[in-house]
């Protein structure tokens, strides 16, 4: 547990939740650091599965990099629930880090991509038509344990097949895509959500490079690598963002920050990729002021929770 600034007599007192790997941030992180410290709000940095760390003594327990979860779901969860004012709040927590969230998005008219799911010991067969597919797991972060693959292809066929008897063997649900080919032009949009006093308002946006270029061969870092740049999002992609939104159970006054990604569908028109609500790299480096943004958005969710005794 790092202490980057030392608490006072009535500093509000925040934890920013991260994983062993990264015992002091990641760098994007670490610029909300010094907006916090500005508004005389004491920040420790803390690992969510250290024992040490008494959770219920901060007036705020903020989700930043807690990415080591994607093995110990079970765990995590479990220990979201534990922790009084978390944000983004424990059973968010929990509907967010399972991808099956996308079916009910999906049946709520948002437009995603289409998805099928494939439990441990299930069968499944490539479709005879082939086509390119991405394979993940319906738990994960950082784009780990997933590949694209070229159904047409038999090698990648047999590759796909294997990744997904990887995922049936460690008892996790796999999730298969259709690998929409407009991503290698246009990349990926995130588009960013912060707190605010009447809610999530839009905060900025940025691009993602094409990140998939062939199957998974197994582990390699906590997260892959990613090639961001700034982007201007449009109007029908702030549109699907708020429809998104729109649709998060619980309403989203509650939320700290929300990330929606997405990517051009066949016809040219946003469909959601991931809505991430638990612990999205946020792109603080890459919009004027979103770690000030980010910082006010801490003070709004203060403002409105029980401090502790």
């Amino acid at each position: 547990m790092t202490d980057h600034h030392q608490s006072t007599r009535g500093e509000p007192r925040v934890a920013i939740v991260t994983c062993a790997d990264l015992p002091d941030l990641e760098p994007d992180d670490r610029l909300l650091l010094a907006p916090l410290a500005g508004r005389g709000i004491a920040a420790t940095v803390a690992a969510w599965d250290d024992p040490a760390v008494d959770w219920a003594a901060y007036d705020l327990v903020v989700l930043r990099s807690p990415w080591d979860y994607a093995l110990r779901r079970d765990e995590f969860v479990a220990w979201a629930d534990t922790v009084p004012r978390l944000v983004n709040p424990a059973d968010v927590v929990r509907w967010n880090t399972d991808k099956r969230y996308l079916d009910e998005l999906s049946a709520a008219r948002v437009p995603t991509v289409p998805t099928g799911w494939v439990a441990p010991g299930q069968p499944w067969t490539p479709p005879a038509s082939g086509g390119e597919h991405v394979i993940k797991p319906a738990v994960s972060a950082g784009s780990q344990d997933t590949g694209r693959y070229d159904l047409a292809d038999p090698e990648h066929r047999e590759l796909a097949l294997a990744h997904l008897r990887r995922l049936s063997d460690a008892g996790r649900v796999a999730m298969v895509q259709p690998y929409l080919a407009a991503v290698d032009t246009a990349g990926e949009t995130a588009l960013l959500f912060l707190a605010g006093p009447d809610g999530l308002a839009f905060s900025h946006a940025i691009r993602k490079g094409p990140m998939l270029t062939g199957p998974d061969l197994g582990p390699d870092g906590l997260y892959k690598a990613e090639e961001i740049t700034p982007r201007t999002a449009t109007p029908a992609q702030r549109a699907v963002a708020e429809l998104v939104l729109a649709a998060v159970p619980g309403g989203t006054r509650r939320l700290l920050y929300a990330r929606v990604d997405l990517i051009p569908g066949p016809d040219g028109a946003p469909v959601l990729v991931e809505l991430e609500l638990t612990e999205p790299s946020l792109f603080l480096g890459y919009a004027d002021g979103a770690p000030e943004r980010l910082a006010d958005a801490v003070i709004t969710h203060l403002t409105r929770l029980p401090r502790p005794r």
